[in-house]
């Protein structure tokens, strides 16, 4: 599809041109990732994804009739500049739709602006859950898409009995790590054998912490990491993890944060065996992910990868496009009720479906990490339905969240009511 669209831009876009002539202004598409700062290893990368994809769009003619434009902007990973950027998108450019953010911490900054204004925001990185929020599609994985199968691996396929919960401070560790906890203690993990430990943004000296966790294993127990840490500290993380010579062999981590973009600066010599789990990777067959990733390689260098929220992207991104068609409208309303029950191919072989709670449907990849940054697909499931609400923590296992048919993100189904949350946004 992809090849197709880039190989008749030409010729689309000359006979787009007349009709993005009728159109008053083009559909502008707000892009909200950080640029600088310390999450600018990770996000620059998806605001240059959807920089190609308004491109590919207009190429095949816009939507419409009209062009789309895509309006960056910098929060720098400064979540209460988020908030302010957000704003400046919905109030100052008047995009149609916004696509950004990769922390939590961030996204729950942007979100009473979003509601507020009664924006759109596509948010493509895996996260807690815990949320529902009529204005947001939530295109990367819940924890029962991630955390919870990851763990399960680490359990019945590695034989792992002391877990080390290791995640930068901030909500997106924390409440996983308060699901897990809890998931592992219903497994029959004692208190004792799950050890937990946070750090700052951009956290550098991890010489203590791995000494702690290899520590763990000081009575025999096999040992494996469960991580949540964001951003640039990851490097820090796995050079301390080589620089004591533990192997995954000895001490398997299976990361969260850590993709194809993030190993592109690393030395990976000392970290092949580790592992992340995700609902994509470069390496996944298939002619739609070879078309993908020739395209992205086309536009912006053989060096660089691809990676699961660039995959988020691509699907929020096509599925918008589709319920803007379906809609005749860019009006937020209408769209939002065009995104149920959209689908779209997945990059991994399978197809996703925007579900009523505003989460996708998605399949779960384990993926081991090789010498060259790539990595070894060894475990995949079939589309699994993202979850709003856990249920391995009591006070959530009885929400649900259907915006189409209830309207609303958080239905206790004991009272048959709806909640209404006040956020902690």
């Amino acid at each position: 599809m992809m090849n197709k669209l880039l190989a008749t831009a030409a010729v689309a876009t000359v006979m787009g041109s007349a009709a993005y002539a009728e159109c008053a202004d083009p559909i502008k598409v707000g892009v909200l990732h950080s640029l600088s700062g310390t999450m600018a290893i990770s996000e620059t990368t998806l605001k240059d994804t959807i920089e190609m994809l308004v491109d590919t769009q207009n190429a095949a003619g816009g939507v419409l009739g009209c062009e789309l434009e895509a309006v960056v902007v910098d929060p720098a990973s400064d979540w209460p500049l988020f908030a302010e950027k957000a704003r400046e998108l919905l109030s100052v450019h008047e995009v149609d739709v916004i696509f950004g953010n990769w922390t939590s911490v961030s996204r729950k900054s942007v979100l009473p602006v979003i509601e507020e204004l009664n924006g759109m925001l596509f948010y493509p990185v895996q996260y807690e859950g815990e949320e529902s929020s009529k204005n947001v599609f939530y295109t990367g994985a819940a924890p029962n898409q991630q955390a919870i199968p990851a763990t399960d691996y680490f359990l019945e396929e590695l034989g792992v009995e002391k877990f080390a919960l290791l995640g930068t401070d901030y909500v997106y560790p924390r409440t996983t790590n308060k699901i897990l906890e809890q998931y592992l203690k219903d497994q029959g993990i004692a208190e004792e054998d799950i050890f937990v430990n946070y750090t700052p943004f951009g956290h550098s000296d991890w010489s203590k912490i791995v000494a702690d966790v290899v520590a763990l294993g000081e009575d025999g127990k096999k040992v494996g990491v469960i991580s949540t840490i964001n951003g640039d500290a990851n490097i820090g993380f796995y050079k301390e993890l080589a620089a004591l010579g533990v192997s995954a062999d000895d001490i398997p981590v299976v990361a969260f944060s850590v993709g194809e973009e993030e190993l592109s600066g690393l030395d990976t010599t000392n970290l092949v065996g580790h592992l992340a789990a995700w609902n994509y990777f470069q390496s996944a067959e298939g002619e739609a992910n070879e078309a993908f990733i020739a395209a992205w390689k086309e536009r912006m260098g053989e060096e660089r990868v691809t990676n699961d929220p660039m995959e988020a992207h691509y699907i929020g991104f096509n599925m918008w496009v589709n319920a803007v068609t379906d809609a005749g409208t860019t009006d937020v309303d209408a769209v939002r009720t065009a995104m149920y029950g959209q689908t779209f191919p997945n990059l991994t072989g399978g197809t996703a479906e925007m579900l009523v709670n505003h989460h996708l449907s998605k399949p779960v990849l384990i993926g081991e990490i090789q010498d060259d940054g790539q990595f070894d697909i060894i475990s995949q499931t079939t589309e699994v339905p993202g979850d709003a609400w856990t249920d391995f923590l009591p006070e959530s296992a009885v929400l649900k969240s259907d915006w189409k048919d209830l309207g609303c993100g958080m239905y206790n189904t004991e009272t048959e009511s709806c909640v209404q949350l006040k956020s902690n946004y």
